[in-house]
């Protein structure tokens, strides 16, 4: 069955400075290959250098002319991430797209970060946190866009209140959708608080859909030798053109998102196919978890007290 076409124009995004996180591969690394080829300077932080340097080459030899660099950034490190965010703040360049895609997917066992949080907790919802907060003087003088990948996963489970870090009764994927709906809790209380001080930034959310990426995929250290049972069915029905999307068109809502003239503050942007697994991009109805405006609060209060990271206009 022939997917049908989903591309994406993407206005021109000369003189932007955009950062996206989990640029190093999958639909990170489509989503900086998209913005650099409209003509935005990208930055890819990322935590491996040399899947880092193998992402700019792939974008330089799709985009010849392509303004792109590295920096260093491990999101399961509140230490690194401060170093990121000051070392951008150091080169006073106002950036004008964040998009926070990175993450970290179901571990068979409980990890921690290097500060002792429970690793999807820490990398998918802290350490974007600690970072948009580091980086909040740039986004104020850039009016950025900030675009927080959340997931279909948000859509179920709940926050472990009682349990934040999963130190009792560990389960991959209900923290993983703890992590998810924080995540997403954290990008609408952004736009809330942006309005209500007068930033001047939007700050929206974004979903993939389900699409064959390293999410699932084998990655020793993690813990997970093999990839996963649902990752092989992805990827076939994907090569078919059946009900998901690829890493490529996974990234169309967060580019979307990012830089379309109709995208509002506070929206959701999503696949907009069967499912809403697949497709092409379009504004979604706010998953039942994210419309908790006290628990968006709540996670924000939290958030600054574990990362030590006041997100407030300095």
């Amino acid at each position: 069955m022939p997917r049908k076409n989903t591309d994406l124009v993407i206005p021109a995004q000369h003189g932007a400075r955009a950062v996206v996180t989990g640029a190093s591969d999958g639909i990170g690394l489509g989503i900086a290959s998209r913005l650099a080829a409209a003509g935005a300077e990208v930055i890819l932080p990322v935590r491996n250098r040399e899947k880092g340097t193998a992402a700019i080459a792939r974008i330089r030899r799709a985009v010849p002319d392509a303004s792109v660099s590295l920096r260093d950034l491990d999101l399961a490190s509140l230490e690194s991430v401060g170093s990121l965010a000051a070392t951008l703040r150091e080169e006073g360049t106002p950036i004008s797209i964040l998009i926070l895609n990175a993450g970290v997917m179901t571990p068979p066992t409980r990890r921690t970060t290097a500060d002792g949080f429970e690793l999807q907790f820490g990398a998918n919802h802290l350490g974007h946190f600690a970072l948009a907060g580091g980086l909040l003087p740039l986004l104020i003088e850039g009016q950025a866009r900030v675009v927080s990948q959340i997931s279909v996963a948000a859509d179920s489970g709940a926050i472990n209140w009682d349990d934040l870090q999963w130190e009792r009764s560990y389960d991959g994927m209900r923290a993983y959708s703890q992590s998810k709906i924080a995540f997403g809790l954290f990008g609408l209380e952004l736009d809330r608080r942006s309005t209500a001080a007068g930033w001047g930034i939007r700050s929206l959310l974004s979903h993939p859909g389900v699409a064959p990426t390293n999410l699932l995929a084998a990655q020793p250290e993690l813990g997970r030798s093999t990839q996963t049972t649902s990752r092989r069915v992805i990827a076939a029905l994907s090569r078919r053109g059946v009900l998901f999307g690829t890493a490529e068109t996974a990234g169309l809502p967060a580019l979307y998102a990012a830089t379309a003239a109709d995208a509002v503050g506070g929206g959701f942007y999503g696949p907009s196919g069967l499912g809403r697994l697949g497709g092409g991009p379009g504004l979604q109805k706010l998953y039942s978890r994210l419309r908790d405006d006290t628990a968006a609060a709540r996670i924000w209060q939290i958030s600054e007290e574990l990362t030590g990271v006041t997100a407030a206009h300095p």
